[in-house]
């Protein structure tokens, strides 16, 4: 069984920061991909950055030189920190895993949200 929980939100105010961080629980023999993505009231689902096995990385265009994205292979963790947080950037903020799991079963995993506010 494999659980993401992802963790770190909370209130903020413009210009402030956040790290979020989401371990990968359970058994997971390869990671091939940790995403973060995040979802504002009323609109869709959208990608926020994006780290491979190869430690690439992609960001969406509106967080580009405020968001890095990074991972601990070890603690199979991914971790978002987030610097000039603005009032648009309030929105729930999933990860999500792209994994092989110990049963040999290759699937995208997703956690539970994690709710961040930007607001004065």
């Amino acid at each position: 069984q494999v659980q993401l929980v992802a963790s770190g939100g909370g209130v903020v105010q413009p210009g402030g920061s956040l790290r979020l961080s989401c371990p990968v629980a359970g058994s997971a023999v390869t990671i091939y991909s940790m995403g973060w993505y995040r979802q504002a009231p009323g609109k869709q689902r959208e990608l926020v950055a994006v780290i491979e096995q190869n430690g690439s990385t992609n960001y969406a265009d509106s967080v580009k030189g405020r968001f890095t994205i990074s991972a601990d292979n070890t603690k199979k963790t991914v971790y978002l920190q987030m610097n000039h947080l603005k009032p648009e950037d309030t929105a729930v903020y999933y990860c999500n895993a792209d994994l092989l799991s110990g049963a040999l079963v290759r699937g995208t995993f997703w956690g539970l949200g994690t709710q961040v506010t930007v607001s004065s």
